[in-house]
Order: structure tokens, then C-alpha cells, then sequence
């Protein structure tokens, strides 16, 4: 099935913080770990769940400060330190109900490679691992940071006919 059509099976988004959400840059301030989220990211991700999808992000990261900011965005919910994210992604579906092909997720490192290998459609930013990118069914051409989120969710919403919708704008 190819990638076009089997968008119009999502309902659900998962996203990797560092290298997705972000450049994969961390930046130390203070003793302050600091990582920057791209604006046009959050206004899709605030916009894919007032449509009604879930969305959530499993990463190994500890920042509070990203859970929050992702949480005020209506992320669903926000897995820190997860060190498994095969047992984390099993968990979701079984709390949830989802099914792995109602299931989009954007991974770009060796951690996401397990459950990229699961979901429906496996996505990644240009700039990812090649083993990433070996088994993903979609590439963006954005890097991580750099609005690659904001592509999948659009092209998503678009091919089910809820981007940019009536719905949309009585919000």
C-alpha cells in the first residue's frame, strides 16, 4: 500500500523529542539543559488534536520543560527517560485502543528502530540515521526541528480531507 493511501488509516501520532521535536541540539546554559521546538510544530500539533487525533511523544530525554511546553500543545501524553520505547509504544496502544496501523510515527535515531518497524507508517526527518531511513515508509524533506513534524501531520490531515477545514477555524 503506498504512503498516500495508507494516511487516510491515521488517527494517531507519535513523535521522538530530540532530532524530530528538535535539531537534536541540547544546549547547556546554567547547568540547564535547553532545546529549541519550532513554532509551525506546535501550531500542528495543537491543530491535529483540536481535529481530534492522538498524539504522543516517547523519548529518552528528561525535560520537564519539553513535557509541559508539548502538553500545553494537547499532546496527549509526554513518556520521559523511556528507555524501551517498544514496551512504552505496546503499552499506549493497549491503554489507548490503537491499532499499529492507525499509527504514524516519526523517529530518527537506532532507539525509534523497533517500533518504526510496528506502526502503520514510519516517517522520519531528512537529516536521520540511514537505518532510519532504510525502513521508513516516509522521508521528509525537512530536518528535525525544521518543521518535519508539521509535514507529516499536514500531509495527513490533508489526504483525509481535515486540514484547513470549516472545523478548523471556529477555534
Amino acid at each position: 500500500m503506498s504512503y498516500k493511501i495508507s494516511l487516510s488509516n491515521i488517527t494517531t501520532f507519535i513523535f521522538d523529542v530530540d532530532g524530530v521535536l528538535t535539531d537534536g541540539n541540547v544546549y547547556l546554559f546554567n547547568n540547564e539543559v535547553v532545546r529549541s521546538l519550532n513554532s509551525r510544530d506546535g501550531y500542528a500539533l495543537q491543530y491535529a488534536t483540536k481535529m481530534g487525533y492522538n498524539i504522543f511523544v516517547i523519548t529518552g530525554g528528561n525535560s520537564e520543560a519539553v513535557k509541559e511546553r508539548l502538553l500545553s500543545a494537547g499532546v496527549k501524553e509526554v513518556i520521559l527517560k523511556a528507555s524501551n520505547k517498544q514496551v512504552v509504544y505496546a503499552e499506549l496502544k493497549e491503554k489507548h485502543n490503537i491499532t499499529d496501523q492507525e499509527v504514524l510515527y516519526m523517529g530518527d535515531d537506532i532507539p525509534d528502530y523497533n517500533v518504526m518497524q510496528q506502526v502503520g507508517i514510519a516517517a522520519c526527518p531528512q537529516d536521520a540515521a540511514i537505518e532510519i531511513k532504510n525502513i521508513s515508509h516516509y522521508q521528509s524533506p525537512f530536518d528535525g526541528g525544521r518543521h518535519c513534524v508539521r509535514d507529516v501531520i499536514e500531509q495527513t490531515l490533508r489526504v483525509q480531507g481535515k486540514w484547513f477545514s470549516d472545523a478548523a477555524h471556529e477555534w
